[in-house]
């Protein structure tokens, strides 16, 4: 098997006396599609932000092609390019268009050339659907639309790695469905994703790996097929009980 690219080691992480994460260990493989589910307060969230660097851990490690993750903000900033992040509310900056959004972040970190994130933030935003939209501001967007501009806007650091946090669960369920579509169509070109989502359906059909979480600790960890046909642990078939019995 080759090396994982992302490799978390005994990741724990509390605030104040509460341990929200208990010795998390997760490798991450170029490709896969990772899927982590659980009760609201289990602890996904909170996984992803430390990963991502928006939460510090209280202790373990998090490694990145073989070299630890460190607080130094030169080197957070380098590894956030390569491992984006798509925010369940969006965070879109209300005063700028479509465009100017996309392009913000090419130029400030990686410092691109306008036209080179001119051109990287069309051919994405066209990739979204959101082609049409590059002069209207957030305001002016549907909540599905909002979150289509940050997957794009995401995409545009060309990141190895991109980070979902309950991507739909601020949107209207008719919306629901524009945002997963274009989700399943970036796992056609073989971007490496780990998604926190309740949309069992979506877990199910697109995952290679779905992780249960549970008061912080990961239960279970299984391809797709076993995990919802055949759980092993009895509080990961406790949670799908309803969603199994559908």
């Amino acid at each position: 098997m080759e090396k994982a690219i992302l490799s978390i080691q005994g990741l724990s992480k509390s605030f104040g006396n509460h341990e929200v994460l208990r010795k998390i260990d997760l490798d991450v493989q170029k490709g896969e599609i990772i899927c982590i589910v659980g009760s609201s307060g289990s602890g996904k969230s909170t996984l992803l932000r430390c990963i991502n660097r928006l939460e510090r851990q209280t202790s373990g490690k998090i490694f990145y092609h073989d070299k630890e993750v460190r607080d130094i903000q030169r080197e957070v900033n380098e590894y956030r390019s390569k491992v984006g992040m798509v925010f369940q509310s969006f965070n879109l900056f209300s005063n700028m268009t479509v465009l100017e959004n996309c392009m913000l972040c090419t130029r400030k970190v990686l410092h691109l050339p306008k036209e080179e994130a001119f051109d990287r933030a069309i051919a994405h935003l066209k990739e979204v659907g959101m082609a049409p939209f590059i002069n209207a501001k957030p305001a002016q967007l549907s909540g599905g639309q909002k979150q289509r501009v940050a997957i794009a806007r995401s995409l545009c650091m060309n990141p190895e790695i991109l980070l979902f946090d309950e991507p739909t669960s601020a949107l209207d369920p008719e919306m629901v469905g524009e945002v997963l579509a274009v989700m399943q169509n970036l796992v056609e070109t073989g971007l490496t994703m780990i998604v926190v989502t309740h949309e069992m359906a979506f877990a199910r059909d697109v995952s290679t790996r779905t992780i249960f979480m549970d008061r912080g600790f990961v239960v279970e960890d299984a391809p797709p097929s076993q995990l919802f046909t055949n759980p092993k642990s009895p509080r990961t078939r406790e949670f799908l009980s309803r969603y199994l019995a559908g």
